[in-house]
């Protein structure tokens, strides 16, 4: 019942389009355990995740409230430290089901206790009083997944319990934003023709992939949304910065990198995610949440004159052959795997079974 009330509450939230409402509706009447919100489940295999997107349209619109499964955010030792997670046992993740003796760890970075703009204050700071499930000034403080539980003060993890309580790497109490840009082009030869898989005859995608320089993985060049800062300003911003190195031009290449990238950043897109994303740093308390956006450069023409260059957050940038095999950062495989199935691209040499409602 609680389930259900949250649910239509969650499709009421200002700033949140109807498809909310419709699908977190179905969510929870839904007789299906596969389906439930707030069930855990491992990882998807190739074959069944096909399966699921034949049976709801590739273009993903929240489409992460069906699987909301811990494995990244149970990483231990946290990143950047030597604090261990308390295990968590798998029938003990959802916070529907009771467990007395829960005892997380509490850990808070130094980097986030010591007030940079990007934080918020420790919970009972005199003064600080969030607006939790509301825009709080020109912080956005909703979820993209519909309203999250405050308990004694703090949000709690949609998705269940992490073993740690705090806030961890995480400057935000409760959803910290963030934006992904997946830019893409086809394969091409050296005649200017597309490149087919040998086995599954379809074009093959590259997208334009950053090495982190935090944790050495191969990720989206994304980043965090600044207060009062649009979703769209974000995407673009985020990947002049880590996939041009635009923060080390000088004012007249910037201009320049501006007036190609226009182009592209204006041209019809697709949303391929919005939600809650499985991160080795989300916390009981804190946790990220993202909006995956793929700008396709068709021809390939307009990326063709933007050299490419790593800057701010990212050690290396480059152009990668899009596949199963990609090993990328939190969720990220998964948002390229949607942007394949939307673009007709390769993916897996394994077609998987046949779906069927």
């Amino acid at each position: 019942m609680l389930l259900f009330a949250g649910a239509l509450r969650a499709a009421t939230v200002p700033g949140f389009p109807p498809a909310v409402a419709v699908f977190s509706f179905t969510v929870v009447l839904s007789t299906q355990p596969a389906r439930c919100v707030l069930q855990r489940r491992p990882p998807l295999s190739n074959s069944s995740a096909n399966c699921w997107s034949c049976l709801h349209p590739v273009n993903m619109f929240n489409s992460y409230n069906v699987k909301f499964y811990h494995s990244k955010a149970f990483t231990s030792p946290y990143p950047g430290s030597c604090v261990e997670r308390s295990q968590v046992p798998e029938d003990k993740v959802d916070w529907l089901i009771e467990w007395k003796d829960y005892n997380p760890v509490e850990y808070t970075a130094m980097s986030v206790l010591a007030g940079p703009n990007w934080a918020d204050p420790q919970i009972n700071d005199k003064g600080f009083s969030p607006k939790f499930n509301e825009r709080d000034g020109e912080v956005e403080r909703r979820s993209l997944n519909g309203l999250y539980v405050v308990e004694n003060g703090r949000p709690r993890n949609p998705s269940g319990r992490t073993g740690l309580t705090g806030r961890g790497l995480l400057g935000r109490w409760g959803p910290n934003h963030a934006a992904d840009p997946v830019v893409t082009r086809w394969k091409r030869d050296g005649s200017g023709n597309k490149v087919a898989h040998p086995v599954t005859g379809k074009n093959i995608l590259q997208f334009v992939a950053i090495k982190r320089r935090d944790c050495g993985e191969w990720a989206i060049p994304g980043g965090m949304v600044d207060p009062g800062e649009k979703i769209s300003a974000t995407l673009k911003r985020e990947f002049e910065e880590e996939a041009l190195n635009s923060l080390q031009k000088s004012p007249e290449e910037r201009a320049e990198l501006e007036k190609q990238l226009h182009k592209l950043f204006s041209q019809e897109h697709f949303v391929v995610y919005r939600g809650y994303v499985d991160d080795p740093r989300n916390t009981d308390n804190a946790w990220m949440e993202t909006e995956a956006v793929n700008y396709h450069d068709e021809t390939g023409e307009t990326m063709d004159n933007l050299p490419l260059e790593a800057g701010d957050d990212a050690g290396i940038v480059k152009w990668v052959d899009i596949s199963e095999k990609l090993k990328l950062y939190a969720s990220h495989s998964y948002f390229i795997k949607l942007v394949t199935e939307k673009r007709g691209a390769h993916w897996s040499e394994d077609p998987g079974p046949e779906c069927c409602e």
